[in-house]
């Protein structure tokens, strides 16, 4: 038996790698996959719609890392938004409404300098 012929009966042949599903998910969750293709309707040499299409698939700690945080302020998906949303225009509110009762707006128009306010009775 030669030194090569060892070798060879040493290693058998490796077959096909089976993946399965969940495998191929977690890579692609692990990795991130974007989709991209555009979308373009023409009539006679007239661009009548475009529309892009960008899919990003990935897990929540790969597009954070990749700087997509979006739904972390969306107030439809996120609750913690949706109550900073809440509390930002019921401070907006409270804030028109103090200045409408002290008799000084700040929705008023920007006077002229000079000029004094017209006064309706």
């Amino acid at each position: 038996m030669t030194d090569l012929d060892f070798r060879q009966d040493d290693y058998a042949p490796s077959g096909p790698q089976t993946t399965n599903l969940a495998d191929i998910l977690e890579r692609v969750l692990d990795k991130g996959i974007v989709i991209a293709g555009d979308i373009k309707i023409d009539l006679l040499d007239i661009e009548l719609l475009t529309i892009r299409l960008r899919l990003f698939v990935a897990s929540v700690d790969t597009a954070k890392k990749a700087g997509i945080d979006w739904w972390e302020t969306d107030p439809a998906l996120s609750s913690h938004a949706a109550r900073n949303a809440l509390q930002d225009e019921n401070r907006e509110l409270r804030a028109r409404l103090e200045a409408l009762e002290s008799g000084t707006s700040d929705a008023q128009e920007p006077q002229e300098s000079g000029t004094k306010p017209s006064s309706r009775r």
